[in-house]
């Protein structure tokens, strides 16, 4: 039992550790992306991408004792949850769009393109998971 405890902390703990990697790489895709003469579609849904990966890690910080696919998909219907706000607009909630703040956590503009990278990026989460063995061991 012990182990388990332990292997779940340790799990947890490479999980922020990723979950910091992954906000700073999509961050800095962000910032520096088209400096570095990266194509529009690698800045942009890459930077999806890496989004979606950042939902996976924090839901699955959240749900420690679920299994990796309810984990995805918990992530996957918040993800697309936030794409679909963007379809709903108010004054203040356009202002804080156009916010630093508010452009990193819920974006401007819908793009249905945007749910498949956050797809992508929520199964490679999920695929490199530093959770997975600890879950699926103690679900044994």
């Amino acid at each position: 039992m012990r182990e388990m405890i332990q292997t779940r902390s340790q799990a947890q703990l490479l999980r922020s550790a990723a979950l910091l990697v992954v906000i700073v790489l999509g961050l800095a895709l962000r910032r520096f992306g088209y400096a570095a003469d990266l194509p529009f579609v690698v800045v942009k849904y890459g930077g999806s991408a890496l989004w979606g990966a950042m939902v996976y890690l924090l839901v699955a910080l959240i749900f420690a004792k679920s299994r990796p696919a309810g984990i995805a998909v918990i992530a996957l219907l918040l993800a697309i949850s936030v794409e679909l706000f963007r379809l709903y607009h108010t004054p203040w909630l356009d202002a804080f769009r156009l916010t630093t703040a508010g452009a990193l956590l819920l974006g401007r503009i819908f793009s249905p393109w945007n749910m498949l990278a956050y797809a992508i990026g929520i199964a490679a989460a999920c695929a490199f998971d530093p959770g997975r063995r600890a879950v699926i061991t103690a679900g044994r």
